[in-house]
């Protein structure tokens, strides 16, 4: 089996991750609440930002498969929210704002649910709770 990526751990709580194949870097810093500097995207940042990443390029592709109105300068804003007790991930909350395009009914339905049904939001634990508004400009 080949590796998806190598993290190393760079000491204060800062981590580098390589994407083997293209060689493109992340590096992690634990958020101010949690003994870090909050300097970087932590790694439950990057699970949060993630969904948000995974739904528009799915949205993306179903704009390629359904030849419908391009998505191009859609934008993701994502809150995360964490639970103590165990400490974990309460909620993701992401509001997609649509390019300023009159998209139809039928292709704002074919954009949401590729969105809600993503491999990200269809892989995370059900207990976290997921929000996710559209806006249409």
């Amino acid at each position: 089996m080949a590796y998806t990526s190598e993290v190393a751990y760079l000491g204060e709580l800062r981590t580098e991750a390589i994407h083997l194949q293209s060689g493109a870097k992340i590096v992690t810093d634990a958020p101010k609440d949690n003994h870090g500097k909050g300097e970087a995207f932590s790694p439950t940042d990057l699970v949060a930002t993630g969904l948000a990443c995974c739904m528009l390029s799915v949205m993306g592709i179903a704009s390629m498969k359904e030849g419908i109105t391009k998505l191009d300068g859609a934008i993701a804003k994502v809150t995360k929210i964490m639970y103590a007790e165990p400490r974990r991930i309460g909620e993701i909350h992401i509001l997609i704002t649509m390019p300023p395009t009159n998209f139809t009914e039928k292709e704002k339905k074919i954009y949401e649910h590729a969105a809600k049904t993503c491999p990200v939001a269809k892989s995370l634990h059900p207990d976290i709770k997921q929000v996710i508004e559209f806006t249409y400009l």
